[in-house]
């Protein structure tokens, strides 16, 4: 039975509730019939009541107070095998946009069993401040007003190139580069927005052409990027977007929300989008789930996607709808972002994928061809983020890939059974690696033995002060500690010759060591300077590496010197 419980929201840092509650890092659903099987472990019962804990909700509170304290952190204590980590963009958010101190979020997530990911915490927060060097750094001077006009107007959803005016520019200088912003009054320009980059092209002011280098989005302004301004300020302007760049980038965006429908279809109703990417090379998408995604999981999207791209459905593109209109369409809302009274919804099959979004989509997701997925990793805990490709992308990935695929076909002779054939030279090779082990250790004794038959006994130590060459630096290290094994009054110094590389040595025997007559470390350290290297370790071994191996020659003449 469902237990009704009702959620209120928290507007701001005033009066925060004693538990907040972050969106997909932990949800409370109070259910008898969980439909997620892949969740069955986190199934709790208390008080009769069947509790599934999915992810974290923002800012909200119950109502109910009999939930508010006790019962909450019993559920929280219930479920021992949740992930108990708040992720740090959280915290960041927290801290950046609410003024929320961090040492307070510790506190209070601490209070109910969670900790903060405080590395992705610190990530973020160094960030920030590294923009806020950059837009230091930047000098911007003030508008130059060319003409005046109505408010700059957007429309690039319809047409890719405009006839315009400037309406004012100004001098930026970054990185000590003069650069220019030119504000248009009709512009096809698409603005850097939405994890979509901005639309980059010319224009052409008689038979002059500037290339726009980046369009970006300034309050209301749609500012585009020049490296220079034109003669003519006041003459007519033809604006043009890189019609394929727009295309490749249309056929990311799209391929986006067909992503996170999938996903979502796939993982969970938990999925919701935490942040991208968008431009004409790839596309990058970053979501809330509680786990690495399974090569099964992965094939499932990808192939879902690719489904909907062969459907060959119909954009539905409604322009300026309410949004609460648009909220009971189904729309998905991105957390974090701002929305106005009045909305764009996209739709690509209003069973499969609605979402509020202001980028610029394709007309049938048969345009983008079809989608790869290329990778799929963690971003911070509880997110998780995959990178993929479409249309001319997708294709060089694919034939890429195939062409290397060719390649080791062509080095094992073309074999019948490729997968096999690998595994036979992987096998082959762990076993040469084996027996080369054998060799080595075996090699290694004979060095060894030969060592203690060139030992020196003088002024009561067993002086080994040799030039020797070892397969590797732990056969180096072996040989020392089998002679400390051996000889408790040892001083070893060995010049070694470690693959090509030069390499020192010093160990010291137990009653050596007891007696701090000698210290490796410090012994080391001087002879390391005739390798033109250096290094340390402790008081009775230690070792360094070099790059001069003609040194070696005089490390052990210099150690003479400094054992006496």
């Amino acid at each position: 039975m469902q237990q009704n419980v009702e959620w209120e929201q928290v507007p701001g840092n005033e009066n925060f509730p004693d538990f907040f509650l972050r969106k997909h890092q932990l949800v409370i659903e109070l259910s008898s019939n969980f439909e997620n099987k892949s969740l069955n472990k986190s199934k709790k019962t208390i008080d009769g009541t069947l509790v599934t804990v999915i992810s974290l909700n923002p800012f909200l509170v119950l109502k109910d107070s009999t939930w508010r304290d006790g019962d909450l952190k019993t559920i929280f204590n219930s479920i021992p095998d949740l992930q108990r980590v708040i992720d740090g963009w959280t915290a960041f958010e927290l801290y950046d946009t609410h003024g929320f101190p961090i040492d307070l979020t510790q506190l209070m997530t601490k209070e109910i069993g969670f900790t903060v990911d405080m590395d992705s915490f610190n990530q973020y927060l160094a960030e920030q401040k590294t923009r806020s060097k950059a837009d230091a750094a930047k000098e911007t001077g003030d508008w130059v007003v060319v003409s005046e006009g109505e408010k700059p107007e957007f429309i690039g959803y319809d047409n890719w190139s405009a006839s315009s005016k400037i309406l004012r520019y100004r001098k930026v200088k970054q990185k000590n580069k003069e650069l220019f912003q030119l504000v248009l009054d009709k512009t096809p320009f698409y603005a850097e927005s939405g994890g979509q980059v901005g639309d980059t092209g010319i224009l052409e002011i008689g038979t002059e052409k500037i290339h726009i280098i980046d369009t970006k989005k300034e309050n209301d302004l749609i500012v585009h990027w020049v490296e220079k301004l034109p003669i003519n300020l006041e003459g007519n302007v033809n604006a043009v977007i890189d019609s394929h760049k727009r295309t490749l980038s249309m056929s990311n965006h799209s391929a986006t929300h067909l992503l996170h429908a999938a996903l979502r279809q796939v993982l969970g109703k938990h999925v919701e989008q935490k942040g991208s990417l968008v431009n004409d090379k790839i596309l990058r998408f970053d979501f809330s789930h509680f786990a690495a995604m399974t090569s099964e999981e992965i094939y499932k999207v990808e192939t879902l996607v690719n489904e909907k791209i062969r459907e060959n459905i119909q954009l539905n593109e409604q322009r300026n709808v309410p949004i609460e209109k648009a909220k009971s369409l189904g729309a998905m809302a991105l957390f974090g972002e701002k929305y106005g009274d009045f909305v764009r919804v996209i739709t690509f099959d209003p069973k499969y994928s609605v979402e509020l979004c202001g980028g610029t989509h394709v007309l049938f997701t048969g345009s983008i061809g079809f989608l790869k997925i290329t990778s799929e990793s963690s971003v911070a805990a509880g997110v998780r983020r995959i990178e993929a490709v479409t249309s001319e992308g997708a294709q060089e990935f694919v034939n890429q890939s195939l062409a290397m695929l060719g390649e080791v076909k062509s080095l094992l002779k073309n074999p019948k059974d490729l997968a096999a054939s690998v595994q036979s030279l992987i096998e082959g090779k762990h076993s040469l690696e084996k027996k080369l082990e054998v060799i080595n250790i075996e090699r290694a004794n004979l060095i060894k033995e030969d060592l203690v038959r060139k030992a020196v006994k003088q002024n009561g130590i067993t002086l080994i002060n040799e030039k020797v060459t070892v397969p590797s630096a732990d056969a180096l290290k072996n040989i020392a500690y089998a002679l400390r094994n051996q000889f408790e009054d040892l001083v070893m110094v060995l010049a070694a010759d470690v693959e090509g590389k030069p390499n020192v040595a010093v160990m010291l025997g137990e009653k050596i060591e007891a007696s701090k007559k000698y210290h490796a470390g410090n012994m080391v350290k001087e002879l390391a300077k005739e390798i033109d290297g250096g290094g340390g370790g402790q008081p009775f071994y230690a070792t360094a590496g070099g790059k001069n191996l003609g040194g070696l020659e005089i490390v052990n003449e210099k150690a003479k010197g400094l054992i006496g």
